[in-house]
């Protein structure tokens, strides 16, 4: 069992920028593969990041390249989420999602590929 909690949310301005972290827990949590998604007012949940269990991995919707950024500390089993040029559309309920990849360096990109969720965290971008 692997719990993930998310923060770092808020308002921001349009061009302005914001760090969440995902802090994940449990006895399998360093050996997670980790994403982020998103859910904007009446839209389903996409994928944004995502990041293999070393780091050494990473993936990106094309939405946000190049101005996302996912890393992970995991010493501190902490994963986060730099943002920089927000745009309005980027408004939505961030998740935090974690899968267990004791056999792999892989890193995944569709909702049903992860077994564990946060509860998200809003960011509001303002123009």
């Amino acid at each position: 069992q692997v719990q993930v909690v998310e923060s770092g949310g808020g308002l921001v301005q349009a061009g302005g920028s914001l760090r969440l972290s995902c802090a994940a827990s449990g006895r399998t949590a360093s050996a997670c593969a980790m994403g982020w998604f998103r859910q904007g007012p009446g839209k389903e949940r996409e994928f944004v990041a995502a990041i293999s269990w070393s780091g050494g991995r990473m993936y990106y919707a094309d939405s946000v390249k190049g101005r996302f950024t996912i890393s992970r500390d995991n010493a501190k089993n902490t994963v986060y989420l730099q943002m920089t040029s927000l745009k309005p559309e980027d408004t939505a309920v961030y998740y935090c999602a974690a899968r267990p990849t004791p056999y792999t360096d892989d890193y995944y990109y569709r909702n049903n590929d992860y077994h564990y969720w946060g509860q998200g965290t809003q960011v509001t971008v303002s123009s």
